[in-house]
């Protein structure tokens, strides 16, 4: 049970901060560069990295308390 919501929490985080990240890379490179395009790898970097990141340290809050 404990593994399960684990998994759902870095689905979860991974899936909001892959779209954010995308849309931000779209954006700056709009503003800045005028060109449609988004930076895939770097979105895809900070979705792995926030993905495994938050949900370890909310465990980790969790367990203190």
């Amino acid at each position: 049970m404990r593994i399960k919501g684990l998994l759902v929490d870095v689905v979860t985080v991974f899936s909001v901060s892959l779209i954010v990240s995308a849309i931000v890379s779209l954006l700056w490179n709009l503003i800045v560069h005028g060109t449609r395009t988004i930076d895939w790898e770097t979105s895809v970097r900070f979705a792995i990295l926030l993905g495994i990141i938050v949900p370890w340290t909310t465990t980790r809050r969790s367990k203190g308390q």
